[in-house]
């Protein structure tokens, strides 16, 4: 097997992930193929080249040996690809590459970019994972990303990165069938929550540490299920699981989205980008865009409308 900068690609980003998993998905790979390419790579090698551990994948010493040799080369690639970029940019026009993690927001955000920007090429990345995004703007694959950071779970923010706070603490809350107990107050103690069974996200980052916190707070162990929120809507529905999900979620027939009380859930919104900022508009640009389509869906969702009444109305237009 003769080793491409392909494999080295998947090396560095095995290493600066700390996850198989997480690389296969910022590699636009499913994991059991990266695993598989590893172990091509490993055999060629002659050598493991990560430790295995139940928190991740960790360089061993010839690991890190071939790591120091691919990341010049996958710079240097990387350079290579980015200054052609750049002339067809500017020989076609310019783009503009955001990514987010998943939010209702960013149909608004993009809407407004566009007509901001109509001579642009404006483009969207999506991605469970807010440090998979935060290391594409470093490393110039996004101009610029809006993330959410769980409580007590802080995010790797690279070096040369500036943050543009969108709101500090954004409660989360849960969906729950209608015909659920619970689903009939205003407000849901997580307590009341203790005998069903939760359907949890593990590859969102900082996801399962915050549930486990509050869990741990309510004096409760519920059973657990992985899976994608984005599929879970009809488990919820069915009576199945409840699920924590995002105030700005939109509610379907025979669900129901509620408050937990005290509001111990709950994730700092930001916009990230580089120093030197977007080459087609400003970060004070993408911000007040962001800013403005986050305010709408906002007061647009039911359950997130009356929150924001009860607490003297945060995001109400002018702030």
């Amino acid at each position: 097997m003769e080793l491409e900068v392909r494999h080295l690609r998947a090396l560095c980003a095995i290493a600066d992930t700390g996850s198989v998993r997480k690389a296969a998905r910022q590699l636009g790979m499913t994991q059991p193929s990266l695993t598989t390419q590893l172990h091509r790579i490993e055999k060629a090698l002659g050598g493991q080249l990560f430790f295995r551990e139940p928190t991740g994948s960790r360089p061993t010493p010839l690991g890190h040996s071939v790591l120091c040799r691919a990341r010049p080369i996958v710079a240097e690639m990387r350079a290579l690809v980015e200054d052609i970029a750049s002339v067809s940019v500017r020989e076609e026009g310019t783009r503009l590459r955001i990514g987010s993690t998943n939010s209702p927001a960013v149909a608004g955000w993009l809407r407004r970019l566009r007509a901001r920007l109509p001579e642009t090429d404006t483009t969207i990345r999506t991605d469970v994972s807010a440090n998979a995004l935060l290391h594409m703007v470093a490393m110039g694959q996004l101009d610029a990303a809006f993330v959410h950071e769980v409580e007590g779970a802080p995010l790797r923010v690279p070096d040369g990165l500036v943050e543009r706070e969108l709101l500090a603490r954004e409660p989360q809350f849960i969906a729950l069938a209608e015909s659920h107990p619970a689903a009939g107050r205003t407000v849901v103690r997580v307590a009341d929550l203790a005998t069903d069974q939760w359907m949890v996200d593990p590859t969102v980052d900082g996801e399962w540490a915050g549930l486990r916190r509050i869990w741990s707070a309510a004096g409760i162990n519920p059973r657990v299920v992985h899976g994608d929120y984005l599929t879970a809507v009809d488990l919820v529905i069915a009576g199945e699981v409840v699920t924590p999900c995002q105030p700005t979620a939109r509610s379907r027939p025979g669900m129901a989205i509620r408050p937990l009380h005290c509001d111990p859930l709950a994730v700092r919104l930001f916009m990230a980008c580089r120093a030197d900022g977007p080459p087609a508009a400003s970060a004070d640009e993408l911000f007040a865009d962001l800013t403005a389509a986050y305010t709408e869906i906002a007061w647009a969702s039911e359950a997130y409308h009356d929150w924001l009444v009860r607490h003297g109305g945060v995001l109400a237009p002018g702030h």
